[in-house]
C-alpha cells in the first residue's frame, strides 16, 4: 500500500482533534519541533539567505524523514493497523481546527461581555498583530481575519498534504508552517535568513488556500456573495494565499475585511475585501461556524482524495500466467 494513502488514519486523526484538540504542553510534537528548530537556528544563524535555506532544509527534511521512518512497517494486516494508527496520531498532532474554533469562541465570549482587556490579552493566540490599541470592533476584525487564514493553515493544508503524501507530508507541512511563524516574518533579523521559510510556506499553501476559498463558498451562508468577493478581491492581499481565504470569508459573512494592522511597531495597510460593514462582535461566532463547516468539508475532501489515490496506485490482484 502506498505510504501516502491512508484515509482511515486521516479520519481517525480528525476525530481525535475534535475530541482532544491541542493540549498546551511542552511535550506536544509541534512544541518539541519548535524548540529543536530554535536551537538549530542558534548554531546556523547568519544574515544570509543560504544559511536560511540550510536551516529550512534540515528542519523540514528531518520532519519528513521521521515521517518516512514512522510508516516503514510491513504491509501485513498488523502492519497496516500500525500505519493507520501512526497516521491518526500524526494527523491529530498537526491539526489545529478545534483549538482555532475555541480561540474564536473565547474572543466572542470576552467581547460580548465587554471585557476588551481580556480579549486583547488573548488575541496573540490567534495572530501576531499588536492588540494594545485595538477597540472591540478592531479586535473582531482581527479575529475574523485570523479565523479565515488559519482555517487554511491549521486545517485544510495539513489535511490535503496528508492525503497526498501521508505521514511525511503531514509532518513536513507542519514543519514548514511552524518555521514560517518563527522566522518567516519581515524584520531586520529575518529579512534574509527567513526568506526561504516564507517562500516555502507560500508554495506549500498555494493550493490549500484556494481550496479553502472554494469550501467557504460552498459551505458559507452566502455562496453567491462569497464567490463574487473571492473572484474580485482574492488577489488584492499582499500574501499570495491569505487573501483567497479572507476574501471568501468576507463575502460569505457579508462583511469588509482589511485595513491597517500593527505588528511590533510596524504598520501595514491592507486593501479592503468585501462589500458589507466592518465586522462586529456578533460576526465572530458566525466566522467560527464557517471555520467549523470548512474544516468538516476539508476532512471529507482529504479522506476521499486519500481513498482515491490508494485505489489508483495500489497494485491489483496478481493472476497466474
Amino acid at each position: 500500500m502506498p505510504i501516502w494513502c491512508d484515509p482511515l488514519g486521516l479520519a481517525l486523526g480528525v476525530a481525535l482533534d475534535r475530541l482532544v484538540a491541542d493540549p498546551q504542553s511542552p511535550a506536544h510534537p509541534v512544541a518539541v519541533f519548535g524548540r529543536a528548530a530554535a536551537r538549530l537556528e542558534k548554531s546556523l544563524y547568519a544574515d544570509d539567505r543560504a544559511r536560511g535555506v540550510l536551516h529550512v532544509a534540515l528542519c523540514v527534511g528531518g520532519a519528513a524523514g521521521i515521517g518516512l521512518l514512522a510508516v516503514k512497517v510491513p504491509a501485513t494486516l498488523p502492519g497496516r493497523a500500525v500505519r493507520t494508527a501512526v497516521t491518526a496520531v500524526a494527523t491529530w498532532a498537526v491539526l489545529g481546527g478545534t483549538t482555532l474554533a475555541r480561540e474564536g469562541a473565547f474572543m466572542a465570549d470576552a467581547l460580548e461581555d465587554g471585557e476588551v482587556e481580556r480579549a486583547r490579552a488573548r488575541l496573540p493566540h490567534l495572530c501576531g498583530r499588536d492588540p494594545s490599541g485595538l477597540d472591540a470592533k478592531e479586535l473582531a476584525r482581527a479575529t475574523v481575519e485570523s479565523l479565515a487564514e488559519n482555517t487554511s493553515d491549521a486545517v485544510v493544508a495539513p489535511l490535503l498534504w496528508g492525503a497526498v503524501a501521508g505521514v511525511p507530508g503531514l509532518l513536513a507541512y507542519r514543519a514548514v508552517n511552524t518555521l514560517d511563524a518563527m522566522i518567516g516574518h519581515r524584520s531586520p533579523r529575518y529579512e534574509r535568513f527567513g526568506w526561504a521559510a516564507a517562500r516555502l510556506d507560500d508554495v506549500a499553501n498555494y493550493v490549500p488556500a484556494r481550496v479553502t476559498g472554494v469550501l467557504a463558498v460552498l459551505t458559507g451562508p452566502d455562496p453567491a456573495g462569497a464567490r463574487a468577493v473571492l473572484r474580485r478581491d482574492g488577489h488584492r492581499h499582499p500574501s499570495p494565499n491569505a487573501g483567497r481565504c479572507e476574501a471568501a470569508f468576507a463575502g460569505a459573512l457579508g462583511v469588509t475585511l482589511g485595513g491597517e494592522n500593527v505588528y511590533g511597531g510596524r504598520t501595514e495597510s491592507r486593501p479592503t475585501m468585501g462589500d458589507g460593514p466592518r465586522p462586529d462582535v456578533q460576526d465572530i461566532r458566525r466566522a467560527v461556524r464557517l471555520t467549523r463547516a470548512v474544516s468538516l468539508a476539508a476532512a471529507g475532501v482529504a479522506v476521499l482524495t486519500a481513498w482515491g489515490l490508494r485505489r489508483a496506485f495500489s497494485p491489483g490482484p496478481r493472476t497466474r500466467p
